[in-house]
Protein backbone atom coordinates (compact mmCIF):
# COMPACT_ATOMS: atom_id res chain seq x y z
CA UNK A 1 0.00 0.00 0.00
CA UNK A 2 2.78 2.35 0.94
CA UNK A 3 4.59 1.49 -2.32
CA UNK A 4 1.48 2.41 -4.32
CA UNK A 5 1.16 5.76 -2.49
CA UNK A 6 4.85 6.55 -3.17
CA UNK A 7 4.44 5.72 -6.85
CA UNK A 8 1.51 8.14 -7.13
CA UNK A 9 3.49 10.92 -5.46
CA UNK A 10 6.41 10.45 -7.86
CA UNK A 11 4.04 10.61 -10.83
CA UNK A 12 2.57 13.86 -9.53
CA UNK A 13 6.05 15.40 -9.15
CA UNK A 14 6.99 14.41 -12.73
CA UNK A 15 3.74 15.90 -14.07
CA UNK A 16 4.32 19.17 -12.23
CA UNK A 17 7.89 19.45 -13.57
CA UNK A 18 6.67 18.86 -17.13
CA UNK A 19 4.02 21.58 -16.71
CA UNK A 20 6.56 24.13 -15.49
CA UNK A 21 8.99 23.30 -18.28
CA UNK A 22 6.30 23.73 -20.93
CA UNK A 23 5.15 27.07 -19.42
CA UNK A 24 8.69 28.49 -19.50
CA UNK A 25 9.14 27.30 -23.07
CA UNK A 26 5.97 29.08 -24.20
CA UNK A 27 7.02 32.34 -22.54
CA UNK A 28 10.53 32.13 -24.03
CA UNK A 29 9.24 31.47 -27.54
CA UNK A 30 6.39 34.06 -27.49
CA UNK A 31 7.86 36.72 -29.80
CA UNK A 32 4.62 38.70 -29.65
CA UNK A 33 5.22 39.84 -26.06
CA UNK A 34 5.94 43.62 -25.98
CA UNK A 35 9.43 44.71 -24.84
CA UNK A 36 9.82 46.21 -21.38
CA UNK A 37 9.35 49.98 -21.31
CA UNK A 38 10.26 52.75 -18.84
CA UNK A 39 13.57 53.74 -17.27
CA UNK A 40 16.27 51.20 -16.68
CA UNK A 41 17.70 51.14 -13.18
CA UNK A 42 21.18 49.73 -12.70
CA UNK A 43 22.32 48.41 -9.36
CA UNK A 44 25.48 50.55 -9.64
CA UNK A 45 25.99 53.95 -11.29
CA UNK A 46 27.67 53.83 -14.67
CA UNK A 47 30.95 55.75 -14.61
CA UNK A 48 31.79 57.97 -17.55
CA UNK A 49 34.80 56.83 -19.53
CA UNK A 50 35.95 60.46 -19.81
CA UNK A 51 38.43 61.80 -17.27
CA UNK A 52 36.87 64.54 -15.09
CA UNK A 53 38.70 67.76 -14.23
CA UNK A 54 37.50 70.44 -11.84
CA UNK A 55 38.14 74.16 -12.14
CA UNK A 56 37.82 75.66 -8.65
CA UNK A 57 37.21 79.42 -8.65
CA UNK A 58 37.94 81.36 -5.48
CA UNK A 59 34.83 83.01 -4.01
CA UNK A 60 34.56 86.02 -6.30
CA UNK A 61 30.77 85.80 -5.91
CA UNK A 62 28.18 83.67 -4.18
CA UNK A 63 27.90 80.16 -5.75
CA UNK A 64 24.84 81.03 -7.86
CA UNK A 65 26.38 84.13 -9.38
CA UNK A 66 29.71 82.35 -9.79
CA UNK A 67 27.99 79.67 -11.88
CA UNK A 68 26.27 82.30 -14.01
CA UNK A 69 29.59 84.01 -14.67
CA UNK A 70 31.87 81.01 -15.19
CA UNK A 71 29.74 78.11 -16.48
CA UNK A 72 30.00 79.46 -20.06
CA UNK A 73 33.78 79.11 -19.78
CA UNK A 74 33.37 75.50 -18.62
CA UNK A 75 31.02 74.82 -21.53
CA UNK A 76 33.58 76.33 -23.91
CA UNK A 77 36.34 74.07 -22.61
CA UNK A 78 34.10 71.00 -22.87
CA UNK A 79 33.17 71.88 -26.47
CA UNK A 80 36.78 72.33 -27.53
CA UNK A 81 38.35 69.47 -25.54
CA UNK A 82 35.77 66.74 -26.08
CA UNK A 83 37.79 63.82 -24.72
CA UNK A 84 37.61 65.07 -21.11
CA UNK A 85 34.92 66.67 -18.97
CA UNK A 86 35.42 69.91 -17.07
CA UNK A 87 33.27 70.84 -14.09
CA UNK A 88 32.96 74.14 -12.23
CA UNK A 89 33.61 74.04 -8.50
CA UNK A 90 32.47 76.79 -6.14
CA UNK A 91 33.29 77.24 -2.46
CA UNK A 92 31.14 78.74 0.28
CA UNK A 93 33.95 81.02 1.50
CA UNK A 94 37.66 81.72 1.19
CA UNK A 95 38.64 79.36 3.97
CA UNK A 96 36.79 76.42 2.39
CA UNK A 97 38.57 77.19 -0.88
CA UNK A 98 41.94 77.20 0.85
CA UNK A 99 41.26 73.78 2.39
CA UNK A 100 40.53 72.39 -1.09
CA UNK A 101 43.67 73.49 -2.86
CA UNK A 102 45.92 72.68 0.08
CA UNK A 103 44.56 69.14 -0.12
CA UNK A 104 45.31 69.19 -3.90
CA UNK A 105 41.71 68.23 -4.68
CA UNK A 106 40.91 70.36 -7.79
CA UNK A 107 43.01 69.86 -10.90
CA UNK A 108 42.64 73.47 -12.06
CA UNK A 109 42.39 76.66 -9.97
CA UNK A 110 41.50 80.28 -10.49
CA UNK A 111 42.83 81.76 -7.22
CA UNK A 112 43.70 85.24 -6.06
CA UNK A 113 47.40 86.16 -6.08
CA UNK A 114 47.95 85.32 -2.40
CA UNK A 115 46.27 81.93 -2.92
CA UNK A 116 48.55 81.55 -5.93
CA UNK A 117 51.63 81.75 -3.73
CA UNK A 118 50.15 79.22 -1.32
CA UNK A 119 49.13 76.83 -4.13
CA UNK A 120 52.64 76.92 -5.60
CA UNK A 121 53.84 75.44 -2.30
CA UNK A 122 51.68 72.33 -2.78
CA UNK A 123 52.46 71.64 -6.42
CA UNK A 124 50.29 73.87 -8.62
CA UNK A 125 51.81 75.93 -11.40
CA UNK A 126 50.63 79.15 -13.07
CA UNK A 127 49.60 78.96 -16.74
CA UNK A 128 47.85 82.35 -17.18
CA UNK A 129 46.73 85.55 -15.51
CA UNK A 130 42.97 86.23 -15.56
CA UNK A 131 42.39 89.87 -16.46
CA UNK A 132 44.57 92.94 -16.79
CA UNK A 133 46.93 93.72 -13.92
CA UNK A 134 45.58 97.30 -13.85
CA UNK A 135 42.16 95.90 -12.87
CA UNK A 136 43.45 94.20 -9.73
CA UNK A 137 43.05 96.81 -7.04
CA UNK A 138 41.03 97.34 -3.92
CA UNK A 139 38.15 99.81 -3.90
CA UNK A 140 36.16 101.40 -1.07
CA UNK A 141 32.40 101.76 -1.52
CA UNK A 142 30.37 104.12 0.69
CA UNK A 143 26.85 105.48 0.69
CA UNK A 144 26.39 108.84 -1.01
CA UNK A 145 25.10 110.23 2.28
CA UNK A 146 27.82 108.65 4.46
CA UNK A 147 29.76 111.84 5.17
CA UNK A 148 33.02 109.91 4.64
CA UNK A 149 35.59 112.15 2.95
CA UNK A 150 39.03 110.89 4.03
CA UNK A 151 40.43 107.68 5.55
CA UNK A 152 40.59 109.42 8.92
CA UNK A 153 36.77 109.61 8.87
CA UNK A 154 36.68 105.81 9.29
CA UNK A 155 38.12 105.96 12.80
CA UNK A 156 35.82 104.20 15.25
CA UNK A 157 33.69 102.82 12.41
CA UNK A 158 33.08 99.41 10.80
CA UNK A 159 34.70 98.41 7.49
CA UNK A 160 33.46 95.26 5.74
CA UNK A 161 35.52 92.87 3.61
CA UNK A 162 34.78 89.48 2.01
CA UNK A 163 37.64 87.70 3.81
CA UNK A 164 40.87 88.46 5.65
CA UNK A 165 42.78 86.55 2.91
CA UNK A 166 41.18 88.45 -0.01
CA UNK A 167 44.14 90.26 -1.54
CA UNK A 168 42.50 93.00 -3.62
CA UNK A 169 39.41 93.24 -1.41
CA UNK A 170 41.09 93.24 2.01
CA UNK A 171 44.87 93.06 2.23
CA UNK A 172 45.59 95.84 -0.26
CA UNK A 173 42.88 98.16 1.18
CA UNK A 174 44.12 97.60 4.72
CA UNK A 175 47.63 98.47 3.58
CA UNK A 176 46.15 101.57 1.90
CA UNK A 177 44.57 102.64 5.20
CA UNK A 178 47.83 101.90 7.00
CA UNK A 179 49.69 104.14 4.55
CA UNK A 180 47.12 106.88 5.25
CA UNK A 181 47.79 106.87 8.98
CA UNK A 182 45.23 104.41 10.37
CA UNK A 183 46.09 101.55 12.70
CA UNK A 184 43.75 98.99 11.16
CA UNK A 185 44.00 96.78 14.25
CA UNK A 186 42.84 99.53 16.65
CA UNK A 187 41.31 102.49 14.83
CA UNK A 188 38.56 100.61 12.93
CA UNK A 189 36.45 97.49 13.37
CA UNK A 190 37.15 94.99 10.58
CA UNK A 191 34.23 92.70 9.70
CA UNK A 192 34.70 89.78 7.30
CA UNK A 193 31.34 88.99 5.69
CA UNK A 194 32.06 86.08 3.33
CA UNK A 195 31.58 87.44 -0.19
CA UNK A 196 32.22 90.48 -2.36
CA UNK A 197 28.52 91.28 -2.77
CA UNK A 198 27.93 90.98 0.98
CA UNK A 199 30.69 93.51 1.58
CA UNK A 200 29.03 95.97 -0.80
CA UNK A 201 25.58 95.29 0.67
CA UNK A 202 26.86 95.98 4.18
CA UNK A 203 27.77 99.48 3.05
CA UNK A 204 24.44 99.91 1.26
CA UNK A 205 22.48 98.85 4.35
CA UNK A 206 24.55 101.05 6.64
CA UNK A 207 25.97 98.11 8.57
CA UNK A 208 29.46 99.29 7.67
CA UNK A 209 30.79 102.77 6.97
CA UNK A 210 32.65 101.39 3.95
CA UNK A 211 32.44 98.15 2.03
CA UNK A 212 35.64 96.93 0.41
CA UNK A 213 35.69 94.98 -2.85
CA UNK A 214 37.50 95.12 -6.21
CA UNK A 215 36.39 96.22 -9.72
CA UNK A 216 34.77 93.09 -11.28
CA UNK A 217 32.24 92.49 -8.44
CA UNK A 218 31.47 96.22 -8.30
CA UNK A 219 30.80 96.27 -12.06
CA UNK A 220 28.48 93.26 -11.73
CA UNK A 221 26.71 94.81 -8.74
CA UNK A 222 26.01 97.97 -10.71
CA UNK A 223 24.69 95.86 -13.58
CA UNK A 224 22.51 93.58 -11.44
CA UNK A 225 21.39 96.11 -8.79
CA UNK A 226 21.31 99.53 -10.45
CA UNK A 227 18.91 101.10 -7.94
CA UNK A 228 21.03 100.14 -4.93
CA UNK A 229 24.25 101.04 -6.75
CA UNK A 230 22.87 104.54 -7.43
CA UNK A 231 22.93 105.16 -3.67
CA UNK A 232 26.62 104.18 -3.45
CA UNK A 233 29.88 105.58 -4.74
CA UNK A 234 33.47 104.48 -5.14
CA UNK A 235 35.49 106.79 -2.90
CA UNK A 236 39.10 105.43 -2.98
CA UNK A 237 41.11 102.80 -4.83
CA UNK A 238 44.48 101.22 -4.14
CA UNK A 239 47.39 100.96 -6.58
CA UNK A 240 47.09 97.80 -8.75
CA UNK A 241 49.01 94.52 -8.46
CA UNK A 242 49.07 91.22 -10.36
CA UNK A 243 45.63 89.86 -11.20
CA UNK A 244 44.20 86.42 -10.36
CA UNK A 245 45.99 83.44 -11.85
CA UNK A 246 44.95 80.22 -13.56
CA UNK A 247 46.81 77.23 -12.15
CA UNK A 248 47.10 73.53 -12.91
CA UNK A 249 48.11 70.70 -10.61
CA UNK A 250 51.50 69.25 -11.45
CA UNK A 251 50.15 65.77 -12.30
CA UNK A 252 47.79 66.95 -15.05
CA UNK A 253 49.05 65.83 -18.49
CA UNK A 254 51.18 68.47 -20.19
CA UNK A 255 49.20 68.23 -23.44
CA UNK A 256 45.94 69.00 -21.64
CA UNK A 257 47.51 71.85 -19.71
CA UNK A 258 48.76 73.42 -22.92
CA UNK A 259 45.39 73.07 -24.67
CA UNK A 260 43.57 74.76 -21.80
CA UNK A 261 46.16 77.53 -21.74
CA UNK A 262 45.81 78.12 -25.49
CA UNK A 263 42.01 78.28 -25.28
CA UNK A 264 42.12 80.79 -22.45
CA UNK A 265 44.68 83.02 -24.15
CA UNK A 266 42.61 83.02 -27.36
CA UNK A 267 39.25 83.92 -25.83
CA UNK A 268 39.45 87.59 -26.80
CA UNK A 269 39.97 86.65 -30.47
CA UNK A 270 36.41 85.50 -31.22
CA UNK A 271 32.86 86.84 -30.63
CA UNK A 272 31.97 83.76 -28.57
CA UNK A 273 35.09 84.17 -26.44
CA UNK A 274 34.48 87.88 -25.94
CA UNK A 275 30.96 87.08 -24.73
CA UNK A 276 32.38 84.65 -22.16
CA UNK A 277 34.88 87.25 -20.97
CA UNK A 278 32.14 89.86 -20.68
CA UNK A 279 30.11 87.55 -18.46
CA UNK A 280 33.10 87.08 -16.18
CA UNK A 281 33.85 90.84 -16.15
CA UNK A 282 37.36 89.93 -17.34
CA UNK A 283 39.12 91.74 -20.19
CA UNK A 284 41.34 88.88 -21.35
CA UNK A 285 43.77 86.17 -20.19
CA UNK A 286 47.52 86.84 -20.30
CA UNK A 287 50.48 84.48 -20.43
CA UNK A 288 52.03 84.10 -16.97
CA UNK A 289 54.06 81.67 -14.87
CA UNK A 290 55.09 81.21 -11.24
CA UNK A 291 57.79 83.89 -11.48
CA UNK A 292 55.18 86.45 -12.54
CA UNK A 293 53.90 86.45 -8.95
CA UNK A 294 57.23 87.19 -7.24
CA UNK A 295 56.13 90.83 -6.82
CA UNK A 296 53.10 89.59 -4.88
CA UNK A 297 55.39 87.68 -2.53
CA UNK A 298 57.33 90.89 -1.87
CA UNK A 299 54.11 92.83 -1.28
CA UNK A 300 52.80 90.24 1.19
CA UNK A 301 56.10 90.25 3.09
CA UNK A 302 55.87 94.02 3.54
CA UNK A 303 52.22 93.82 4.59
CA UNK A 304 52.91 91.18 7.22
CA UNK A 305 55.85 93.14 8.62
CA UNK A 306 53.93 96.39 8.96
CA UNK A 307 50.22 95.57 9.30
CA UNK A 308 49.24 92.03 10.33
CA UNK A 309 49.68 88.35 9.44
CA UNK A 310 47.63 87.41 6.37
CA UNK A 311 46.12 84.36 8.06
CA UNK A 312 44.26 84.85 11.30
CA UNK A 313 44.95 82.55 14.29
Amino acid sequence: MSNLRGLKMNCMRVALCLLLISTFAVVACDSSSPPATGPRYDSEPQASDKPHYHLAIHPLHNPKKLAEAYQPLIDYLNTNIAEVTFELEASRNYQAYEVKFRARTPEFLLPNPWHTLEAIKVGYRVIAMAGDAEDFKGIFIVRNDSGIRSPADLKGKIVSYPSYTALAACIMPQYFLHRHGLDINKDIENVYVGSQESSIMNAYLGKSAAGVTWPPPWRLFRKDHPEQAAELKLIWETPPLMNNSVMVRDDVPVALRERVQALLLGLDQSPAGKSILLGMATARFHIADNASYDKVREYIATFEQTVRPVEQP
